[in-house]
């Protein structure tokens, strides 16, 4: 009978047992396992502030700006194809137009220029609420080119058809000249104009004469940047005070291609296009250009 009145003692699993042992051990067994998920935690949380302390020095390092010290014979369509500026000469003009000042041609040795400052920063953190009234303002604009294009479509087709008539062209459009070849006066080191002189602002496109050969593109002292052309005829053409050249020595070229655009590079004292026609590569060999543009159909 007592064997009948005695209680089953019913086993305890691991988990009454952990629940006993908190129980009797209180707090001391408690505290130790939140300490230890709060470090785990901890653990996790550091490594993600310090990937962003390293990745806020590689963002920074992209948009770092560098300054670049002009020297003697620099020109801006130089500097920014050895540093391959994004943009071209034009993009570095426009980010550094408060040094350089309204010429982009005038940039003398000792300036500072800045290359790729702007270039990050206004594109990437330009606000998205400035877009809509960009927009706005754009799209009136849309309708105002139409004359502009009409205009350069007409200069397009008249420049097309001097060229498959003769191929033969002004070395700019709608040309004026200026200074007239042989003008004498102190200012040459032969005493006269060497060739004719054409009013172009810093930035017009100046083109070939005609069909040729280029025999010299780059700087040459007291002309600037220039361009000299062999022709088909044997004599050549030279086009100085540019402020970028397009072409290079070797480069075959067709007429009314342009060459480069006009500038006030070299011994200079404005914008404008000197043009030469030699029997040579060289100074001392010119003729007149004008006559010799004549002479090829060219109505100037």
């Amino acid at each position: 009978m007592p064997a009948k009145g005695k209680h089953r003692r019913t086993k305890t699993g691991p988990i009454s047992r952990g629940v006993l042992a908190a129980g009797t051990g209180g707090a001391v067994l408690a505290l130790p396992l939140m300490g230890a998920t709060g470090a785990h935690a901890a653990e996790q949380a550091a490594p993600a502030k310090s990937v962003a302390a390293q990745s806020t020095p590689a963002s920074a390092a992209k948009t770092s700006p560098k300054t670049y010290s002009v020297v003697s014979g620099d020109y801006l369509a130089k500097i920014a194809a050895d540093h391959e500026v994004k943009g071209g000469w034009q993009k570095l003009y426009k980010d550094n137009r408060d040094v350089v000042g309204e010429n982009p041609s005038l940039i003398l040795p000792g300036m500072k220029l800045t290359l790729g400052a702007k270039a990050s920063g206004s594109s990437e953190a330009a606000p998205s609420k400035a877009a809509p009234s960009a927009a706005k303002k754009s799209a009136p604009a849309e309708k105002a080119p139409a004359p502009a294009q009409e205009a350069a479509a007409k200069t397009a087709d008249s420049g097309a058809s001097e060229s498959t008539t003769s191929g033969w062209t002004t070395p700019v459009e709608n040309p004026n000249v200026t200074t007239q070849y042989r003008a004498s006066g102190a200012s040459w080191s032969s005493g006269y104009h060497t060739g004719s002189d054409f009013q172009a602002a810093s930035g017009t496109s100046v083109r070939s004469i005609g069909e040729g050969t280029v025999v010299s593109a780059g700087w040459s002292g007291s002309y600037g940047n220039e361009v000299v052309i062999q022709h088909s005829d044997g004599m050549y053409s030279q086009y100085a005070h540019l402020s970028s050249l397009e072409v290079s020595t070797g480069q075959t070229v067709t007429g009314g291609q342009q060459i480069g655009l006009s500038g006030s590079t070299g011994n200079s004292t404005g914008p404008h296009l000197h043009f030469e026609v030699r029997t040579g590569p060289s100074y001392g060999s010119d003729v007149d250009p004008i006559a010799y543009l004549r002479s090829h159909g060219v109505s100037i």
